[in-house]
């Protein structure tokens, strides 16, 4: 039974037993004050809404903690979260108490973050932000989740986002400028689809250049630069199998009698038989690959002892530097440039030429592995370039073929009525 009780100090008690039949108690300068209170308390008891009014004092840090340890994820996305809430978010709100996060102090921090930060890391910082504090209501810890209706920047995209090559570009550009040993990982990625991981982690077992067709089984996951196999791939659809076109299977094969597999038989291991690191592959070899295909930045030869690097900055600044060695000025550009062609990109690029080329949207989304139609025409599909088919289109003449406006046209419908 709630009830309130004068302090000697002359300020008011208000008491009552919490759901589980606690005693608790909260002080209040004023008998009114204490007695909303009350009502306030016995209301939400009734509902089933109540939440400790002390609860809240538990910091950000220590709930996250408890939060993130609880979590079943994959580890890929367990070791991303976690760089992000240790380089962002703990920074802010680590020490505040729970009770003490609001709309408007979470409003002002995605605002400000916004100006240093990409969106994109703004909408991750947010999304861990609202799931700790969500996290938190359902633990009665909280009465509402302060992260609700929060403006976000909005995610524009830029010419260097989602780049599509042709298949011209792949074979004749890109591959050339490619080491030999990593020409076939880039082959494959932009001849069969496959993400990284996919591709990384294909193992001789999987392939079967007889029928012309790989399988994917498997992946590989890197976190804290340290490699593992994951013996199924991202989704139930990722398993699955993708035929090989010609020109792919020509190249499997040169490096199958020139390369010797990795551990577990892996088709692209390193040079020590490991697998590749994605990071270490980025810096070292994709990326000077497209600055040597001209497809980043440039580097022009001036003389024997000076080369020029051009390229442009995150701001759209073109810049220049003068080096000793052509090998020194790509480097240098891979490392300065910014966009330019992903390797994610060859997945893109592979699904376009696909849609291009005619084949059914239900028939790419399963070469493709995706669970949804959607996410095939929706996500790797809307940066086709090819205008012929839409000019194709355009120019045909009015009912070209028919013998007469009353034809009944391939799928029996009249034409008067299709």
């Amino acid at each position: 039974m709630s009830h309130i009780s004068h302090t000697p100090a002359g300020a008011y008690r208000a008491n009552w037993r919490d759901p589980s039949g606690r005693q608790r108690a909260k002080t209040f300068p004023t008998k009114k004050a204490a007695r909303q209170f009350l009502a306030e308390i016995e209301s939400s008891m009734t509902r089933g809404l109540y939440v400790d009014p002390h609860a809240g004092r538990t910091s950000f840090a220590d709930h996250s903690a408890k939060w993130m340890n609880g979590r079943n994820t994959e580890a890929t996305t367990a070791a991303r979260d976690a760089s992000v809430m240790r380089t962002h978010v703990l920074p802010q709100w680590g020490s505040w108490p729970l009770n003490k996060i609001d709309h408007a102090a979470v409003q002002a921090w995605v605002t400000e973050l916004g100006k240093q930060r990409s969106p994109d890391v703004v909408a991750k910082c947010y999304q861990l932000t609202s799931a700790v504090l969500r996290s938190a209501v359902s633990n009665r810890l909280l009465a509402f989740n302060p992260c609700e209706d929060i403006r976000l920047s909005p995610r524009r995209k830029h010419d260097s986002d989602e780049r599509i090559i042709t298949r011209e570009e792949l074979l004749t550009v890109l591959l050339p400028a490619m080491p030999d040993r990593y020409r076939a990982i880039v082959a494959t990625a932009g001849g069969a689809g496959l993400r990284w991981g996919e591709a990384a982690g294909l193992c001789a077992d999987a392939l079967d250049l007889d029928q012309r067709r790989l399988r994917v089984i498997r992946t590989i996951i890197e976190v804290s630069g340290r490699t593992s196999f994951k013996p199924f791939p991202k989704s139930a659809a990722g398993r699955r199998t993708v035929p090989l076109p010609p020109w792919l299977v020509e190249i499997i094969k040169e490096h199958r009698k020139t390369y010797p597999l990795g551990e577990n038989g892996l088709i692209f291991p390193n040079a020590v038989g490991k697998p590749l690191r994605r990071t270490l592959f980025r810096s070292r070899v994709w990326r000077p690959a497209l600055v040597r295909a001209g497809m980043l930045g440039t580097v022009t030869v001036i003389d024997n002892n000076t080369v020029r690097a051009s390229w442009v900055d995150a701001t759209g600044a073109m810049l220049t530097k003068e080096l000793l060695t052509e090998r020194e000025t790509v480097l240098h550009v891979a490392r300065s440039c910014a966009g330019g062609l992903r390797f994610h990109d060859l997945r893109h690029s592979y699904a376009t030429w696909l849609v291009d080329d005619g084949v059914p949207p239900n028939m790419v989304a399963r070469v493709m592995g995706h669970e949804k139609i959607t996410t095939t025409l929706q996500l790797y599909t809307r940066r086709t370039d090819n205008e012929s088919r839409i000019l194709d289109a355009l120019t045909d003449e009015p009912g070209e073929g028919n013998d007469s406006d009353d034809d009944d046209g391939p799928s029996g419908v009249p034409a008067s009525n299709r």
